[in-house]
């Protein structure tokens, strides 16, 4: 019986032990309750720490860099260009007394930050033209370039930067940060996710790319086709050079050939003047007589002399030979 009464003590001591003890990690820091309110300093040092079971509450926050996402939102810029834009931001808790005090939780503080980021995003974007939040220098752009949906001539008549897109989320975080230390938060960055037209300035947009760079692929079709008829002019110019040679070297041996053929002809009936004679006239009877022909001529003709039986060359003449 004494042991039992002995039992029930030790195992409340012990219970009471381990419900007091909690443990504080690297990325964690505690802020102790009674009653739900905040006593003691904060612990953020990691280590083995003591409360007063059931009386106090160990109330854990992350010390590590927490993240926010801001909700897209329609904002116009200075030129009334209505973007879509959504950024995003990394925060940390540096009071975790003062961030219990006046958020609660990480619920709380994101709630919070909603409250103050997007305003300070609004008002930066609404002060400076599109070209501002687009770009962060003055870099001449690439022929293909399309940051903006404009050519490089456009971009270039957008006039030039002056602040840029790293000076607006610079003067976010400084308009910001001063209103969330009240929160115990320490906003260490921000940034400026994603950028879009909205819906009916992007079809537009997308037309008009479309269309440039038809013009683009209609130049180079145009200059491909340039040089196809260069290269076939060349072409036929040199097949026209090459045949007029062949030609011209063909002409020359016919030439010649003709010439050697003639001297041989001339050769050959230069030793019968008259078997010449009679031969051509044969075939000046073959060519111009056939059955359909008809001819009135003199007797006296020359043309029919070797029908006469008589001349330089008769039938007498030709049996002899």
């Amino acid at each position: 019986m004494k042991m039992k009464i002995l039992i029930i003590p030790v195992i409340i001591i012990v219970v009471a032990l381990f419900s007091g003890a909690y443990i504080v990690s690297e990325t964690e820091q505690v802020i102790v309750t009674q009653f739900g309110k905040a006593v003691g300093e904060p612990k953020t040092s990691p280590g083995l720490y003591f409360k007063i079971p059931v009386i106090q509450q160990a109330n854990f926050f992350p010390k590590n860099l927490l993240e926010w996402d801001g909700d897209p939102g329609q904002v116009p810029t200075l030129d009334k260009t209505f973007i879509y834009v959504d950024t995003f931001a990394r925060w940390k808790i540096i009071d975790p007394l003062k961030f219990f005090e006046t958020v609660n939780n990480v619920m709380g503080a994101q709630a919070r930050l909603d409250d103050i980021i997007d305003p300070a995003v609004r008002n930066f974007i609404t002060s400076y033209p599109l070209i501002e939040t687009v770009r962060d220098t003055n870099r001449e752009l690439d022929t293909f370039e399309a940051g903006l949906g404009h050519t490089k001539e456009e971009a270039r008549a957008l006039g030039k930067i002056t602040e840029g897109r790293g000076k607006i989320t610079q003067g976010i975080m400084a308009q910001a940060q001063p209103k969330l230390k009240d929160f115990g938060i320490e906003l260490v960055d921000v940034q400026i996710k994603r950028l879009n037209y909205v819906e009916q300035v992007r079809k537009s947009v997308y037309a008009r790319m479309i269309a440039e760079r038809k013009q683009i692929a209609e130049k180079f079709r145009s200059e491909g086709e340039g040089e196809a008829r260069v290269i076939e002019g060349n072409r036929d110019k040199e097949l026209k050079k090459i045949t007029s040679e062949a030609y011209k070297t063909a002409q020359e041996i016919m030439g010649k050939a003709d010439a050697e053929s003639t001297m041989i002809y001339a050769q050959a009936y230069e030793n019968d003047p008259d078997f010449y004679s009679f031969v051509k006239s044969l075939d000046v009877y073959q060519n111009a007589m056939d059955s359909k022909s008809f001819l009135l001529l003199s007797t006296e003709s020359d043309f029919l002399k070797y029908f006469k039986g008589y001349g330089p060359f008769d039938g007498n003449n030709l049996d002899k030979n």
